[in-house]
């Protein structure tokens, strides 16, 4: 099932017409994150900052942004009721303040279980109103000897597709692991511009982050915006950062290796709706039985 959003109001309409012949900014913040919630949410607000003050109409989170506990269940005893709490607030407050779409990296929330959250995604437009969220569907399973992980042991998997209507094209929502499965963003459908907030370990990611980030950009001829963790971390991760935004023609426009910081690039509704033409290959989909 596709969930979309569409927050498009007569204004809004008018800057998506506007958009299609113009150029915008977006934005990519990468972080180091560790497990105290108001540390976090004081640097991202930093560099949401920073980023605001290049111009850039929607700024991207990474995965865990407000908090990369000691321990896995430390998620669980962060997490916030949906609509409630003090990460969603100051989501909402960032994007009020500075008149730009957040796409929140991952927040913990609620789940249908005491034990375990929902890894949701949360989009807030320049009013400082959400306007979707996305579960996390695919929780990461990695073991490699003494390096270890089971998502499924703190998370709760969510079910639904999210895309999201916005002043600046069609978006599609993912998170990390997600990345891995690329019929999922077929399903989504002709999007304008993939979010892929991450925490990728450096082992996974020095193998296949940028191979699997311009795949997703080349084969749905669309940008990607790829927030990561990148860095050492408290509890003795080491994730692979590469911060990245990527054009449809599989370019990348700009990324940062390590350590906090903001990436900026311009997008090119022009520019992409011309790669489109001349390689039409969202066209020439087909469902075959082999």
């Amino acid at each position: 099932m596709i969930i979309t959003k569409n927050s498009t109001t007569p204004d809004a309409l008018r800057e998506t017409m506007s958009s299609t012949q113009s150029m915008f900014r977006v934005a990519a913040i990468q972080m180091a994150s560790g497990p105290n919630v108001p540390a976090n949410l004081q640097e991202a607000g930093r560099l949401i900052e920073l980023a605001a003050a290049t111009g850039a109409r929607i700024i991207a989170l990474p995965e865990y942004f407000a908090i990369m506990g000691m321990k896995d269940t430390d998620k669980v005893e962060a997490r916030e009721k949906d609509g409630d709490g003090p990460i969603q607030s100051f989501l909402a407050g960032e994007a009020r303040r500075h008149r730009v779409w957040i796409v929140g990296g991952s927040v913990p929330l609620e789940s249908s279980r005491p034990d375990k959250v929902r890894n949701s995604c949360l989009v807030y437009d320049q009013e400082g109103t959400r306007v979707a969220r996305y579960d996390k569907i695919h929780l990461f399973g990695f073991d490699m000897g003494q390096e270890r992980y089971t998502e499924e042991r703190t998370i709760e998997p969510g079910t639904q597709i999210c895309t999201v209507e916005s002043p600046y094209g069609k978006l599609g929502i993912s998170v990390c692991y997600d990345l891995r499965f690329p019929e999922l963003y077929r399903a989504m459908g002709d999007v304008d511009i993939i979010l892929v907030p991450s925490a990728f370990t450096e082992t996974t990611g020095k193998a296949h982050w940028d191979t699997l980030i311009r795949a997703r950009a080349i084969e749905n001829l669309a940008y990607v915006i790829a927030p990561a963790q990148g860095g050492y971390h408290v509890n003795g991760r080491e994730t692979h950062g590469h911060t990245m935004i990527v054009d449809p023609w599989g370019v990348v426009l700009d990324r940062l290796p390590r350590g906090s910081g903001v990436v900026v690039a311009g997008v090119n509704p022009t520019y992409q709706a011309k790669i489109r033409r001349s390689l039409p290959a969202l066209t020439h989909k087909t469902i075959r039985k082999w």
